[in-house]
């Protein structure tokens, strides 16, 4: 169909090391005392262990947060000596300052798989004739949820747009991806759309009334329980001219 859709390079996942530090009280009180340092409150749970509390310095988390790939990223925890491999599920923030107040990390054994959020980039508009002949594209997913093997997590999907004409969707199931990499839902999750360009908005249904000539105009109705004009008064400027007064009888 003039597709060519670009496979997912298969490279390794990036991995962060995060210098981290156990504590052992649990509670909003232990995790507000935390926070009084600087530091952020965290735990670390998963592969059928307990769950293990930590803190990390904001300095440590708070770049990587702003890649906005956090979520999708490895992360190794160096706790008191011992190196945790595990990816962050969960952030979350001040709603007034914005800041991070604490973090959520899944612990990841060996040969572990997990579903993670990747995001959706698009190229090659310019090679789409659809495009070209005016269509617009309409992206629908700008990430799906992939379930993958821990020690590769894709960077993103690249959608090549290549050839696709106007009526033509794209979707998930229309990506090859990596060995061991497949959708984590059994939807076929649209990816994008190239329509025909919208018809201009149709004119306001209330039309402009024509032009009458003054002389077929008529004058307005007298509002209910109007006055009539006082015996030989002229009539108002543009009222109607009054009607003419009865014959008398005759005789």
């Amino acid at each position: 169909e003039g597709r060519a859709f670009r496979c997912l390079e298969k490279t390794m996942s990036k991995i962060v090391t995060i210098k981290a530090a156990s504590r052992s009280k649990a509670g909003k009180g232990a995790s507000r005392s935390v926070r009084r340092t600087g530091d952020i409150p965290g735990v670390v749970y998963g592969d059928k262990q307990d769950p293990q509390l930590i803190s990390l310095t904001y300095k440590a988390v708070h770049p990587h947060v702003e890649t906005g790939r956090f979520l999708s990223t490895l992360v190794d925890l160096e706790v008191d000596g011992k190196t945790i491999r595990a990816i962050p599920r969960d952030v979350q923030f001040e709603p007034v300052k914005d800041r991070i107040i604490h973090v959520d990390f899944l612990r990841l054994g060996k040969d572990a798989r997990i579903v993670v959020e990747i995001p959706v980039h698009f190229k090659n508009q310019e090679a789409a004739p659809g495009l070209k002949a005016g269509g617009t594209l309409n992206i629908v997913s700008h990430s799906v949820n992939l379930y993958c093997p821990a020690d590769f997590i894709p960077d993103d999907i690249m959608v090549d747009l290549t050839g696709m004409q106007i009526g033509q969707n794209i979707h998930l199931s229309d990506i090859k991806l990596p060995d061991r990499v497949t959708s984590a839902t059994r939807e076929n999750v649209t990816l994008v759309t190239l329509s025909s360009k919208a018809k201009e908005e149709e004119a306001p249904a209330e039309a402009v009334a024509a032009e009458v000539p003054a002389t077929a105009q008529k004058a307005p109705a007298a509002a209910p329980g109007a006055a009539a004009p006082a015996k030989g008064a002229a009539p108002a400027k543009g009222a109607a001219p009054a009607a003419a007064a009865a014959a008398p009888k005759k005789k």
